[in-house]
């Protein structure tokens, strides 16, 4: 029959897991998903009522993203002709995979990597070769310079998540400079790092850095992401692969005011960075768990066999963290995100009064 066809794909595609996002639970401190509470909420929403000022939601918005895109070329220093805008990362991320890859296209990448990532090679049939993390949750430069040969793209999320790991910036220009194929470098978590590579795009044609508002800037739920890449990549995808209108009217004038005001946000980053290391310390000082550097706003423990009493502990005490099982050699892995002075420090008493 003529619909056989459709039957197998979706057989085919029903068998696959897709992205599993967080659980969701009722009246909790939400430490799962990476989201950015050291954001004032008064600040953002005072922004989104201004924002409400300057747009018709019965218009489209003609020339939005435009403006959105002037305004990330100051934030970042890079000429607006090398930027691209998405709905999310995510959906950047999406496009290229599904218009510049094949079933013959191979990926290098690390292992764990970004989940949708991921899970997007995998609904395209796309072939990935994977470098595991060591013992450490540390990656192996060698390793993904003796394979590199065997790919067509280099994907790393940088810092990975969910590790918190990132290679020393040299190590990273090396491995970029050498690597012959598409390189995309996604720096969701960067402003918690202390390095970008952004600058690279300058003179590395075959170079594509993803950033986001989601994290930093504390509007994931605004998906407003972005890439930099040299000029042809940007019209092309800008020009033939982008949706029409990829970012909506608000989205877009909350962007522009949150990058107008990047210097709280930047100040929001280092104290971030801050309650990281106070986390990582008191961690390392319970002396039960193994505790991981972090680049980005959460850090990752591993628990082993009693992770999962942990995890339901906490949830019992109104905290979700993140229960995320084997990850590289280590079992039992935990992660947190780094919230508010305050929520950071109920989930360490939590912790302790667990321990007790």
């Amino acid at each position: 029959m003529r619909n056989d066809w459709f039957a197998k794909e979706l057989e085919k595609y029903s068998k696959l897991a897709g992205y599993k996002k967080p659980e969701k639970h009722s009246n909790v401190i939400k430490l799962d998903s990476n989201e950015n509470y050291a954001v004032s909420d008064e600040f953002l929403k005072k922004m989104i009522n201004e924002a409400k000022e300057n747009m018709d939601v019965r218009e489209y918005p003609l020339g939005g993203t435009e403006r959105l895109v002037q305004d990330i070329s100051k934030y970042i220093g890079i000429p607006k002709e090398m930027i691209g805008v998405g709905n999310g990362s995510d959906q950047i991320i999406d496009l290229f995979l599904s218009n510049f890859t094949s079933k013959d296209t191979k990926i290098l990448t690390s292992d764990p990597t970004f989940g949708f990532f991921e899970e997007r090679c995998k609904l395209y049939s796309i072939p990935t070769i994977k470098i595991p993390f060591d013992k450490n949750m540390t990656l192996n430069l060698e390793k993904f310079l003796s394979n590199s040969k065997k790919a067509s793209i280099l994907y790393l999320d940088t810092p990975n998540n969910p590790t918190g790991f990132r290679f020393e910036k040299r190590d990273l220009e090396r491995l970029i400079r050498e690597f012959k194929g598409l390189v995309i470098m996604d720096e969701a978590y960067v402003e918690f790092s202390d390095y970008s590579i952004v600058e690279m795009t300058k003179k590395t044609n075959n170079l594509i850095v993803l950033r986001t508002l989601s994290k930093s800037f504390g509007l994931a739920g605004l998906r407003v992401g972005y890439f930099v890449a040299n000029e042809r990549i940007i019209d092309t995808f800008t020009r033939v692969i982008q949706y029409p209108y990829p970012l909506n009217t608000l989205a877009i004038e909350v962007g522009i005011m949150a990058l107008r005001q990047s210097k709280y946000f930047a100040d929001v980053a280092n104290l971030v960075k801050k309650e990281r290391s106070r986390i990582i310390t008191n961690l390392q000082q319970m002396k039960i768990f193994e505790v991981f550097d972090s680049k980005a706003n959460f850090v990752l423990f591993a628990a082993g066999g009693s992770s999962q009493r942990i995890y339901k502990a906490l949830i019992e005490q109104g905290i979700s963290i993140k229960n995320l099982g084997k990850v590289g050699p280590h079992e039992g892995c935990l992660r947190v995100t780094v919230g508010s002075q305050d929520m950071n420090s109920k989930f360490l008493t939590a912790i302790r009064d667990l321990l007790n």
